[in-house]
């Protein structure tokens, strides 16, 4: 049945569907337009269906008819079916089962570092050496890369490398620290202590930066304050070194996170190969600290003993954890390149799981029960942390 409802004016009707917001499939029991009642048999007593809408436009004069509003319906005890036209965006589903790869490669190759990271600290525990090993091979396969024009060499300038350098030195600190923390503590606690990473960005930018934040924000650092706490206060085989050097990796990271974001803005190189010269920079940083803090000696005795422990397996783990070091970094920074920040957060949430739950398996780390209770809450609030930025940078950008 067509009916036309000439009286009824595009303001009304406008402000009728903002108030209702009904659907196609939604009964109108509230909407009651102008119709002729002489050469109708709808009845009053039942709701309508809205099947198609046509030359929905402003109505100029009360009896222009030619501008009316033409609104086809049918009553609630008739069936009719409503052609429904679903458009599979292939485009979209590519992007999303792209990113899908980044994240699953990303998480692999974390959890496969951390684990010839480990093996290769308890039998060779020199950590400064070890980090160096790491950035170096990836400095190596991205040179490799550029002459072999796999990859586009990036174009760079001094003021490129000038903004570089603190991020350079942020993150060294932060990687060494992280790999002094593994030589020292299970792999687990150190990610546990890691998952912490948020609480120290909200309060850098609070103390440090000056910005402020909404109190749900500062409510959602209260379960990873006290996870991580509660992991630290339980943990079987603590380490005060251990400990410190995770949150120090924590502090790093999040002023490396900053000088990146402050000093690399509309800056063309991305990516793999940001990281690439990254990881070069802070190669040529690490490099002297490593020689004067552990030195070719003991590097050469610890080696020794770790062959002649391991055996040529040995070789293959330091081979392995640099190489898997470099990619699953690189794999980190292609995926930040395709999705915003706040879901590369919740990502890195989920990686923290995976790698603790691995390790865990993987050495047969013994752990209390109230130290996995520890664990779950503090991960569980650096997730709840990210809801809760998702939510409030919606509302500030699209309400």
């Amino acid at each position: 049945m067509a009916f036309s409802a000439n009286q009824y004016s595009y303001t009304t009707f406008s402000q009728h569907i903002t108030k209702t917001r009904f659907l196609p499939s939604k009964p109108l029991t509230n909407f009651t337009p102008s119709i002729n009642k002489k050469n109708t048999i709808l009845s009053h007593n039942k709701p309508l269906y809205i099947s198609s809408l046509s030359k929905f436009s402003y109505v100029s004069k009360p009896d222009d008819s030619s501008s009316s509003i033409q609104c086809n319906a049918y009553e609630a005890s008739r069936s009719q079916s409503i052609p429904i036209n679903i458009e599979f965006d292939q485009e979209n589903a590519a992007q999303k089962l792209k990113i899908g790869a980044y994240f699953a490669t990303w998480w692999a190759l974390n959890v496969v570092f951390n684990i010839y990271n480990k093996k290769v600290l308890n039998a060779f525990p020199f950590p400064w050496l070890t980090s160096t090993l790491s950035l170096a091979a990836g400095s190596l396969i991205m040179l490799v890369s550029w002459a072999t024009r796999i990859v586009e060499a990036p174009e760079t300038d001094s003021e490129f490398w000038k903004t570089l350098f603190p991020v350079a030195v942020a993150h060294t600190i932060g990687h060494v620290a992280a790999t002094v923390s593994m030589s020292k503590v299970a792999v687990s606690f150190t990610h546990i202590i890691k998952s912490g990473e948020p609480a120290f960005s909200v309060l850098v930018s609070r103390f440090v930066l000056g910005e402020t934040f909404p109190l749900p924000v500062y409510l959602s650092l209260l379960p990873i304050i006290g996870g991580c706490a509660l992991s630290a206060a339980t943990e079987l085989n603590f380490n005060l070194i251990g400990f410190m050097g995770a949150m120090l990796s924590n502090l790093a990271f999040v002023f490396r996170n900053i000088f990146s974001k402050k000093g690399m803005k509309g800056k063309s190189v991305g990516g793999m190969n940001y990281y690439a010269c990254l990881s070069m920079l802070s190669l040529l940083i690490l490099t002297p600290f490593a020689f004067a803090v552990e030195g070719p000696q003991l590097w050469a005795v610890g080696w020794q003993k770790a062959v002649s422990q391991i055996g040529p397996n040995f070789i293959w783990w330091v081979v392995a954890q640099s190489v898997f070091y470099h990619l699953y970094n690189q794999v980190s920074y292609m995926s930040l390149n395709e999705i915003s920040p706040l879901t590369f957060s919740i990502g890195n949430t989920m990686k923290r799981i995976s790698v603790i739950v691995a390790s865990i398996i993987i050495f047969q780390t013994p752990l209390q029960p109230i130290t996995a209770l520890g664990a779950a809450i503090a991960i569980s609030g650096t997730f709840l942390y990210s809801q809760v930025l998702i939510y409030f940078y919606f509302l500030m950008n699209f309400s």
